[in-house]
């Protein structure tokens, strides 16, 4: 099997930190929005270097969404950025309105989404972000893996026309995709061949896909991986082609079972290719207080749940 090497661990925010950088310096439309969080959200490169493109707005998200919608009609391309709790849930009638609806060109990029924001509990974490977001018509929903998938994926956006919502998180994670990648949205990445079983990972649970992967190919289990940034639009014939080989599928998500990829990949299965699945993922739960670490065990988000969903999901087939 390949090996895949973390060549240092990075939170992803860093990721999206460097890669509005890097906008601030190639594309002068880009205009970043924060409520509050400008160091937690690693904006203040782009702060220093464009304070005349930077706007602090306080504690006031609803305000942040409806600035930022305002600025793409003067061909402005906004990145607002808080915690993925308030990116969404906060703020979720001005995202339907003002930027779904009327389909206008923001970005809303959002850090500490999952159990991984840890000690701040249950009222900062949140579960739930990316169901809310897919099912707005035209929002383009991402979850990256690492800091270099982060880095790569804040560059396309921004040459994507229309809304985003961009999802990465707190904690330093394994960095393994290649630096100089090329993000495509809405395009699979295999990570893994396989004809045993199909694990189809998201954000934090990729790295974990990868360790389960190895563990199971020692155990005689042949797992294909694909690393899946892109939750909508959803890339339907990487899942398709996949599970038709492998006969059965794992998916796992820093999310709720109820509303996230799980479920998105298992309507696409149920519509073209019914196959037994299962589901690493929170179980209609809120989080709690705890190191990241502690709370990934205890909800079962990590290559341990992974091979023990893949060997389950086996014996269904």
């Amino acid at each position: 099997m390949k090996e895949y090497k973390n060549t240092g661990s990075k939170d992803t925010r860093s990721g999206f930190g460097a890669g509005l950088t890097e906008l601030g310096k190639t594309n002068e439309n880009v205009v970043a929005l924060c409520a509050d969080l400008t160091g937690s959200l690693k904006m203040d490169e782009f702060k220093a270097n464009h304070p005349e493109r930077f706007f602090q707005v306080g504690i006031a998200e609803a305000n942040m969404i409806g600035m930022a919608a305002g600025m793409t009609i003067g061909g402005k391309i906004p990145f607002t950025g808080t915690f993925a709790n308030f990116s969404t849930g906060r703020v979720y009638d001005q995202i339907r309105q003002s930027v779904a609806y009327s389909g206008k060109n923001v970005k809303i990029c959002a850090s500490h989404a999952g159990v991984t924001l840890g000690e701040d509990g249950a009222t900062h974490q949140i579960l739930e972000d990316l169901g809310l977001m897919k099912m707005l018509p035209g929002m383009t929903v991402i979850n990256t893996c690492d800091y270099n998938q982060t880095k790569a994926a804040t560059l396309a956006i921004a040459e994507h026309d229309g809304p985003v919502y961009l999802r990465f998180g707190r904690p330093k994670v394994a960095n393994f995709t290649p630096e100089d990648q090329k993000f495509e949205i809405g395009k699979a990445v295999k990570l893994y061949e396989g004809t045993d079983v199909t694990i189809i990972a998201t954000g934090h649970l990729v790295w974990e896909a990868i360790q389960a992967a190895v563990e199971l190919n020692e155990k005689g289990i042949s797992a294909e991986v694909i690393n899946i940034h892109t939750i909508k639009p959803l890339d339907e014939e990487a899942i398709i082609n996949s599970v038709k080989k492998t006969g059965c599928v794992v998916t796992a998500e820093e999310h709720n079972f109820l509303g996230g990829l799980g479920e998105s990949v298992a309507r696409t299965l149920a519509e073209h290719h019914p196959a037994p699945q299962e589901f690493v993922a929170t179980k209609d739960t809120f989080g709690e207080s705890g190191t990241p670490a502690q709370l990934m065990d205890k909800y079962g988000l990590n290559a341990a749940a992974i091979i023990k969903a893949s060997e389950k999901v086996l014996k269904r087939k």
